[in-house]
């Protein structure tokens, strides 16, 4: 079984480090492709979803961004499980301030260097990073992200619009995630998990998706 994993904003492959599955799935990263000019999430989902082989059984994982590029994907793909963790379903679910920064397009005033900045100085209170060795590989993740890419998937997330929850989606969130807060209901929930547990907890994170993948039922013809 297949289990493509999607990083988050201005994260990389490296976020799921500690990840470890039943050597049934195979866990393949999709690398970032570059964004066109003023591309909406949806469009960039749709191009990014070309490099899935869908002639084989398979699964997608996203964690923040990359859950809501993985529920746009799921929608157009269906694959078999699509698993979003520390990510929003609906765009509506969005917290409101982020929703309210979208409407007034405010996002689009600030240069991408700044934006990055300032990602960087608020990333242990926001991501809740803990130990150094956490907060050394936020660091770098963060450095080696590029600026404009960065600004383009927070103005995409902003304008994001999505109503639909795709068929046979589960969603894992944190009760201490300062990024993504929201009211909705996950389907697992992980106590005091932060917008990092994808790294800090990933003992239980890999033992949740271990258990949906492979209770997945027989494909039939």
């Amino acid at each position: 079984m297949n289990a493509y994993f999607i990083s988050g904003l201005g994260a990389d492959r490296r976020i799921f480090s500690k990840i470890k599955l039943d050597e049934r799935i195979d866990i393949i990263h999709v690398d970032w492709i570059t964004p066109l000019k003023n591309e909406s999430l949806v469009s960039y989902a749709k191009r990014l979803s070309e490099i899935i082989d869908t002639d084989k059984p398979y699964v997608l994982v996203g964690v923040s961004f990359g859950g809501m590029i993985a529920v746009e994907i799921s929608k157009i793909l269906n694959p078999l499980l699509t698993i979003a963790i520390s990510s929003t379903i609906l765009s509506y679910e969005l917290p409101v301030l982020y929703r309210l920064a979208g409407k007034l397009s405010l996002i689009k005033l600030i240069p991408s260097s700044l934006i990055k900045s300032s990602n960087r100085f608020s990333q242990n209170f926001f991501f809740g990073t803990k130990s150094i060795e956490e907060k050394t590989l936020l660091s770098r993740i963060i450095s080696d992200t590029d600026p404009k890419f960065l600004k383009w998937a927070i103005v995409s997330i902003l304008e994001w619009r999505n109503t639909i929850r795709p068929d046979r989606l589960y969603h894992i969130h944190g009760t201490k995630d300062k990024i993504l807060y929201s009211k909705a209901k996950p389907d697992f929930s992980i106590q005091n998990g932060t917008h990092f547990m994808v790294y800090q907890n990933a003992k239980e994170i890999s033992g949740i998706i271990d258990k949906l993948v492979l209770n997945l039922p027989p494909k039939t013809s």
